[in-house]
């Protein structure tokens, strides 16, 4: 963004914009990522946001529009100023490193889309045809693989969040099924897995839905209010990031592929012919314990002794259960 702005800053001095130097310029960059942020905005939130009058505002319009940048004004109820559709950003403002990273997270994100927005972007940012554009050297797809459900599921949220809808739907977790109806702030994608994060009206407080486990969304009728949510609300790595339970587990060296790729090379200590020790804390009790039950008999839990105990049980059932009779 930064060289973007640079590039913006030197190229509407030489097409010649005057005014009262740095500040002036400053101002016509900072309205036009306005416009390409949020697509709309009517003058006198533009003159409130930058501490002008409306005058300079129309001033500013004109500038713009002078230096090549075609905007359109809308007049009456949901009007405002925006870029037009047509235009095409000047490929001298972005590198070609800066534009195959834009092209290879938005195609990312069309792999979970109903509405893809890759080709009508190139079209913007290019001259040439869209496929040659894409050619970069990253490749990230978003999908899984049950697509559609997904897609379907993403945009719905997606929706509900741009028109501030509550959602509903029902919801699969350790303790059964429910049917919770959330506020919806946030799509995050995370350990391979999407999420929904939002206020959650039954338990009053902020929480994260994945989903997987939910189905059966309905869009409540009425909007909702926009909560301020506390500063430790906002912290979503808190939902993934290790906690205090603390797990201390020796595996096979057959598993030390495993580790590396969840947990880093160096998450373990060689113990010559003992095998692999790993120490790590886990946030939830059922996360370590699913954890440690798919590595089956590669693994050997030292701590904590509650979860010892709890292997012995499930092996012993095990053992009834497909013991001869």
């Amino acid at each position: 963004m930064r060289s973007i702005c640079r590039k913006l800053n030197l190229w509407m001095r030489f097409e010649g914009i005057q005014g009262e130097g740095t500040m002036k310029i400053d101002r016509l960059i900072g309205i036009i990522m306005i416009l390409l942020r949020q697509g709309r905005a009517t003058a006198p939130e533009l003159a409130e946001r930058f501490e002008v009058s409306r005058r300079t505002i129309n001033r500013d319009i004109e500038d713009i529009c002078r230096a090549g940048i075609p905007l359109v004004t809308m007049q009456g109820y949901g009007g405002g100023i925006s870029i037009a559709d047509s235009f095409k950003v000047d490929r001298s403002l972005i590198t070609q490193e800066e534009l195959q990273a834009i092209f290879s997270g938005v195609k990312g994100l069309d792999s979970v889309s109903e509405r893809p927005h890759f080709r009508a972007l190139a079209e913007k940012l290019c001259s040439g045809p869209a496929d040659t554009a894409a050619e970069g050297a990253i490749l990230i797809d978003l999908a899984s693989h049950y697509q559609t459900p997904l897609t379907q599921k993403i945009a719905a949220v997606k929706g509900a969040i741009q028109e501030r809808r509550r959602l509903s739907f029902r919801y699969c977790y350790e303790k059964g099924e429910c049917r919770r109806t959330i506020e919806p702030y946030k799509l995050v994608f995370k350990w391979s897995s999407w999420y929904v994060w939002g206020y959650c009206l039954d338990r009053e407080a902020f929480r994260l839905f994945k989903l997987n486990r939910l189905w059966d969304i309905e869009w409540d009728g009425e909007r909702f209010e926009t909560r301020k949510a506390p500063v430790e609300e906002l912290d979503l790595d808190r939902f993934f990031s290790a906690g205090t339970l603390h797990l201390k587990a020796r595996f096979a060296q057959s598993e030390k592929y495993r580790l590396i790729e969840e947990y880093g090379v160096g998450c373990y200590q060689e113990e010559r012919e003992r095998g692999l020790l790993l120490e790590r804390d886990f946030v939830s009790w059922k996360n370590m314990r699913e954890w440690v039950l798919s590595f089956g008999d590669r693994v050997e839990v030292l701590e904590p002794e509650e979860l010892r105990a709890d292997l012995r049980r499930q092996a012993e059932n095990l053992l009834r259960q497909y013991q001869d009779t």
